[in-house]
């Protein structure tokens, strides 16, 4: 069977594991060349584990997202490598505090603001060039069903993944008459450590697991997937 992603360059953001893991495993399978960034070193090498197991090979980026100065690094050292990125995957992410809109601390509203919405526009800033590049450059974000509804106590993750999803509805736009496909993807309630964060009482057991929805990525990634500015379900 021919892999659907064959010969194409992707990086993923928050790769150590849940969503992130699965997405470059599958990726693997599919035959991209791998480029996985997360803060955590033995996090990204169990994920490499994954991807070796699958034939494929990844290059390891040890780096915190809300470092502007070292996204600008990568993406320098990709445009010296490859010279384009055919597919960027922003799926790090942080909870936050669920708690009223008026008892959120500033310095927890200013680091959930700074990962999910500030670290995707540095992304999209640094990356953009290289995307343009590629001959069919995909971009997919990772967003959620909490900003279909105004649920009480989840204010900070909603309201930065809203502001996600804006941008990304904007970037859409302004790439719509080049090759590349910029799309948001809502995975639904998946078996993560967030999910457990945030549902504390759930039994994981009941959930699918991040394997299950990493398929639908790979249709956003391939060159086939014409949408864009799209929000879709896995």
């Amino acid at each position: 069977m021919a892999q659907r992603l064959a010969g194409r360059i992707a990086l993923i953001t928050g790769a150590s594991r849940g969503i992130g893991q699965a997405v470059a495993a599958r990726f693997a399978a599919e035959g991209a060349e791998l480029v996985l960034v997360a803060r955590t070193v033995g996090g990204l090498e169990e994920t490499d584990d994954r991807v070796r197991a699958h034939g494929g090979q990844a290059t390891l980026v040890p780096l915190d997202l809300r470092d502007g100065a070292g996204i600008e690094r990568l993406a320098h050292a990709l445009a010296e490598r490859h010279h384009r990125l055919d597919i960027l995957v922003g799926n790090a992410g942080q909870l936050g505090t669920l708690t009223p809109l008026p008892h959120i601390l500033a310095n927890d509203w200013t680091e959930v603001m700074a990962v999910n919405v500030t670290a995707n526009w540095l992304l999209l800033r640094a990356f953009d060039p290289l995307l343009r590049t590629a001959p069919a450059g995909r971009a997919i974000f990772v967003t959620s069903g909490v900003t279909q509804s105004a649920a009480a106590y989840w204010g900070t993750y909603a309201i930065s993944k809203a502001a996600l999803e804006a941008m990304v509805r904007v970037y859409a736009a302004e790439v719509a008459t080049s090759a590349v496909r910029v799309n948001l993807l809502d995975p639904g309630p998946v078996r993560t450590r967030m999910r457990a964060q945030a549902f504390p009482g759930e039994d994981p057991a009941t959930l699918p697991s991040p394997d299950s929805v990493a398929a639908r990525f790979v249709d956003l990634a391939e060159p086939a997937w014409t949408e864009n500015g799209a929000r879709v379900r896995a």
